[in-house]
């Protein structure tokens, strides 16, 4: 008794609280400490039994205005002998997930805040029905699928419902029976101290049910192997990475649960000659020496074919030039993003012996004077061994 923290203190609300205080502390603190939110933390779970045990006892008014006398000792009934009447009574079978259930008001509820973990706890005590397992099917495309999008046809193995026995698992003309351990109820309750603990049945699994005359076909299982041929639509845009939701596609459930859900992870091909950059593409092509010098009009490649691209005078190598609405549909339907042409100016190898000596005669002839970045360079140069 000495070692009980007070309720108060444990919902980490004042002595005036009222009941809405009390929810929302409560309901704070059990999703954050409960089981199927800490899988195996030992920890959390005595946590959410505290909370359990605080809340409970304070929501009550009764129990809360013998606590506010007695204190802990109310619990048990130790004020008795004091001419307090009995103790709370009762509370030890109390099952904090039953707490947690009044507390939270809904199923729905529970689905969306713990990710289905307790909605799936709570379905299993009362039908067994379990949702099917969502999959996962990588599926290669090349760039161009993933720019223009395509459709796509692929087999899936999968769990599904066995059709003999429509998913009961039970032969033709029998049916599923109670299960003698638990009762029906998916769920064995055990005592440990202060509450009454259930946890899932290891006869039925949690299905509140058992099968006594199988059906051939599943093994009693309701589920079979089964291959499923799906046909696929890959929006324009795409890239690596990107993720399908095919709903319902998963595998099968058991007792009436709903299937799981497809996901489709996309591995895009590399391009040989565009890399992508969001919804832009850029792209190298090389020119040489005099079309960089002289300017000229060069064909580049694109997505939708070839593409004319006028290069001024005395462009520099690294120069990139941008198309407009040349590069990849954007997903959401926000038009297309750009093409970036980066030129690269190519230096000759293996020169005749005429066109080495053209080249020293144009060195000969320049002098570096139209070499405009290379004489900024000098003097950039000459500046920094002055000051040194």
């Amino acid at each position: 008794m000495a070692n009980k923290r007070d309720y108060y203190e444990v919902l980490g609300v004042g002595r005036n609280a009222d009941n809405d205080e009390l929810k929302k502390a409560y309901r704070k603190l059990a999703m954050k400490h409960h089981p199927d939110k800490n899988p195996g933390d030992k920890t959390a779970e005595e946590k959410f039994k505290e909370v359990s045990e605080a809340y409970e006892v304070l929501s009550d008014p009764n129990k809360r205005r013998m606590y506010d006398q007695f204190g802990h000792a109310a619990v048990t009934g130790a004020a008795a002998g004091a001419g307090a009447g009995p103790g709370f009574g009762g509370f030890g079978t109390v099952d904090p997930f039953e707490i947690f259930e009044r507390a939270f008001g809904g199923e729905s509820i529970f689905e969306s805040i713990l990710g289905g973990g307790f909605g799936a706890r709570t379905r299993r005590r009362a039908t067994g029905a379990m949702r099917g397992s969502d999959l996962r099917y990588d599926l290669g495309i090349t760039f161009e699928e993933a720019a223009f999008g395509t459709k796509k046809q692929i087999v899936v193995p999968r769990l599904d419902e066995c059709k003999e026995c429509k998913g009961s698992g039970a032969a033709a003309g029998s049916t599923r029976s109670a299960c003698p351990q638990c009762g029906g109820s998916g769920q064995v309750r055990m005592s440990q101290g202060f509450f009454s603990i259930s946890r899932t049945c290891d006869r039925c699994h949690g299905t509140g049910s058992i099968v006594t005359n199988p059906c051939k076909q599943c093994r009693g299982e309701g589920r079979i192997h089964g291959r499923k041929t799906i046909n696929v639509t890959i929006p324009a845009g795409v890239e690596m990475g990107s993720q399908l939701k095919i709903a319902g596609e998963g595998e099968a459930g058991t007792r009436g649960g709903p299937p799981g859900n497809l996901y489709i992870f996309l591995n895009v091909e590399p391009h040989p000659i565009f890399d992508r950059h969001g919804d832009d593409l850029l792209c190298e092509v090389p020119i040489t020496i005099s079309l960089a010098a002289l300017g000229g009009t060069i064909e580049v490649p694109t997505l939708n074919g070839k593409a004319r691209l006028k290069v001024p005078p005395g462009t520099q190598s690294g120069k990139i030039f941008r198309l407009r609405g040349k590069g990849i549909q954007n997903l959401h339907g926000y038009g297309r993003g750009d093409q970036h042409v980066r030129v690269v100016v190519e230096t000759p190898q293996k020169l005749t012996r005429k066109q080495a000596e053209l080249l020293e005669k144009f060195g000969e002839i320049t002098g570096g004077r139209e070499h405009p970045f290379g004489e900024e360079f000098s003097r950039k140069v000459k500046r920094v061994n002055h000051h040194t």
